[in-house]
């Protein structure tokens, strides 16, 4: 280990003046290291009364604070253990800045470092949730999801249970997100099957295959629910409105004003804007053809993948396959050296 200092001295001499400092303040910590593992054991141990001592004082100079923790991160040895303790107070203080964009937080890397430090599972879901939590406190949404996914991937069936809040935060968070359109990938986490049940489950399954007046139905039956999730209605009735029409645009590729009008439960003067602003989403690319009153579609997102979809992404890919052989061939016969 390396740890950058202001004077040339043993680290062994730098944990010692450590512990004297901490010890001044009022810290709990012995004056002298009776351990005998080593330096990484004497670290951890002062790190610990470190992040005692400073708790009442977790809003005073933040950039300091992290970039002493960077210091002493970058400073260990890559596969030492207590890198884990030192790098979930750097993340900590960061996201007290928001500053986590200056944090290593790629999922790759703290992979890599889940299996260098050796973490145990416990250990590892505290690692992904402290970084989940700064991603959302710095608004890094779309980073958040995916790390949450990650954290609730990792669960078995035997400790699932243990995940019931950080599934349920999760739906509530992908349901909340403006930009987010697709959850059939969180039906197949299995703290989120646990729910299964719960009304929280039953919102999701909506959001993930069933129509507005499904959703409308729901909502007048759990509108306190609703809100004490902390959801709009109206961005809700927005969201299922666009994933209603994506399923009907998967299924026909023409749509009448009227039918939109009936399913999407909008009035005549509102389906040219609805239409619009799906566009502008990028899961349906559609033309609006008004004299004869109806939408035109080219392309729908699926809101679920599954055995049919991949039927159909095989048939497609069968039939471009035949297409090109029997250009080859064409092109074979008009000019045989081709």
């Amino acid at each position: 280990m390396s740890v950058p200092a202001f004077i040339d001295i043993t680290e062994e001499d730098q944990a010692s003046e450590l512990r004297a400092y901490l010890k001044s303040k009022g810290a709990e910590i012995s004056g002298e290291n009776s351990s005998e593992e080593g330096l990484h054991v004497d670290l951890a141990q002062i790190i610990e009364a470190c992040d005692k001592l400073v708790k009442f004082r977790e809003g005073e100079r933040p950039s300091l604070r992290m970039q002493l923790l960077s210091n002493l991160f970058h400073g260990m040895d890559e596969n030492t253990p207590v890198r884990y303790s030192v790098f979930c107070g750097l993340i900590k203080v960061a996201a007290t800045c928001n500053a986590i964009a200056f944090i290593p937080t790629d999922l790759d890397q703290v992979r890599k470092w889940i299996v260098d430090w050796n973490l145990n599972t416990e250990k590892k879901h505290t690692l992904f949730r402290l970084v989940y939590e700064a991603l959302v406190d710095c608004k890094k949404g779309e980073a958040a999801a995916k790390v949450m996914v990650e954290l609730l991937g990792s669960y078995t069936e035997d400790n699932a249970s243990q995940a019931r809040v950080d599934a349920h935060r999760c739906i509530v968070r992908a349901l909340k997100d403006p930009n987010t359109f697709l959850f059939d990938h969180l039906m197949a986490l299995k703290p989120v099957r646990f729910l299964e049940g719960e009304l929280i489950h039953d919102l999701l399954t909506i959001f993930v295959s069933a129509k507005l007046a499904a959703y409308v139905k729901f909502y007048q039956s759990n509108k306190d629910f609703i809100d004490s999730l902390g959801l709009s209605h109206e961005q809700n009735m927005a969201k299922m409105r666009l994933l209603t029409f994506m399923g009907m645009a998967v299924e026909f590729k023409e749509i009448s004003f009227d039918t939109m009008q009936q399913e999407l439960q909008i009035g005549a003067d509102d389906v040219e804007a609805f239409v619009i602003d799906a566009v502008r989403t990028k899961m349906v690319y559609c033309k609006i053809d008004q004299t004869q009153r109806k939408v035109v579609v080219s392309h729908s997102t699926h809101r679920t993948f599954g055995k049919q979809q991949w039927q159909q992404l095989h048939d497609s890919l069968t039939s471009w396959k035949a297409n090109l052989a029997t250009v080859k061939t064409s092109l074979q016969t008009l000019s045989p050296s081709a």
